[in-house]
């Protein structure tokens, strides 16, 4: 087991030279000191995906992470004083089969698995349903609000709106390798954030899918949709929903083969994926998610594992669908 060491957080604004600037504690307040160290990242078992094998060595330089999810109020504040406008609110041009031309529109991509039947094939992920303008302050469309969810993470989000606001911040997107070492909370041979109690039998850990997905949603864990951020137990360094509740964009481009190409290094320190385009949709340019959500059934995709990587186009945004932060210290 790698013992985790937290320092106070006043040795920690210290660390990144804050003084006594009160922007700069309120920076770090809210964030934990990870430890640096090495690590086998990656997969051994039967049951993962083919891009996360095989395991090889890195090494991690210590950083502070956002204890939690970044908030609806925190991206509140942010658009506040910013003024700025996420890929959702924008007009884009979309070509309409149906109509056999071009339409501006804005919007996100929604869940509704209500006309999906138990026959019905999952393979054509049916429950998105595209919705106009829906967007982080309207995550079910119009008419709906986030004024009762302040402490929800902030969803809808594309990765030019979570690295927007990083930098706003003062910070930066984590590493898909600082994500998964920060993940493991300072232990080894685990699976999940909390440990190796399977996701159907620890819905008291996590904000995660009970039931037949995307039928019925058993909602054991209290939680339908997405959860107040810290509802559920730490990790073991005191991160809280790092598996659940969102999927986390990092800063990595997505590589398919990424660990493949790594493996025939011998040592490997703060990698980051550059892309040589996704295999499996050629030509589009896909940014790394981690840690699962609300929507994952380990049936569909094994969501919850510390080892799981998930991706998207930078340019899209989900109900499910979130980010936080991290800052360098060294």
């Amino acid at each position: 087991m790698i013992e985790p060491h937290f320092k106070p957080i006043l040795l920690i604004v210290s660390l990144i030279s804050c003084g006594n600037n009160p922007k700069k504690q309120d920076i770090v307040s809210n964030m934990i000191l990870i430890p640096g160290g090495e690590f086998m990242m990656g997969s051994t078992d039967s049951l993962s995906y083919p891009d996360e094998y095989p395991q090889h060595k890195v090494s991690i330089s210590s950083f502070l992470m956002d204890k939690h999810e970044v908030t609806n109020k925190q991206f509140s504040d942010f658009v506040n004083n910013t003024g700025y406008v996420t890929t959702a609110e924008k007009l884009y041009k979309y070509f309409d089969h149906q109509l056999g031309d071009s339409i501006s529109r804005k919007g996100s991509l929604v869940f509704d698995g209500s006309n999906l039947s138990y026959e019905q094939g999952l393979e054509d992920l049916s429950w998105w349903k595209w919705c106009d303008d829906a967007s982080w302050r309207h995550p079910n469309g119009p008419g709906s609000s986030i004024a009762d969810k302040m402490d929800h993470p902030v969803i809808h989000v594309s990765w030019y709106d979570a690295h927007a606001y990083a930098i706003w911040a003062g910070k930066r997107l984590p590493t898909e390798s600082e994500w998964e070492w920060a993940a493991r909370g300072g232990k080894k041979d685990i699976r999940f954030p909390w440990g190796n109690s399977e996701a159907n039998r620890s819905y008291q850990k996590a904000n995660l899918w009970q039931g037949r997905f995307p039928f019925m949603n058993e909602v054991k864990d209290g939680n339908q949709w997405s959860s107040k951020v810290g509802e559920y137990s730490p990790n073991g360094y005191g991160l809280y929903d790092m598996a659940g509740n969102v999927w986390e964009w990092c800063v990595d481009e997505y590589d398919i083969n990424a660990y493949k190409k790594r493996s025939i290094q011998n040592y490997l320190v703060d990698p980051v994926s550059k892309i040589t385009y996704d295999l499996v949709d050629p030509g589009q340019e896909k940014r790394v998610m981690r840690g699962g959500s609300f929507l994952c059934d380990e049936t569909i995709c094994s969501g919850y594992n510390i080892t799981r990587r998930m991706r998207s186009t930078p340019d899209t945004g989900f109900i499910h669908t979130g980010f936080r932060c991290v800052i360098d210290v060294d």
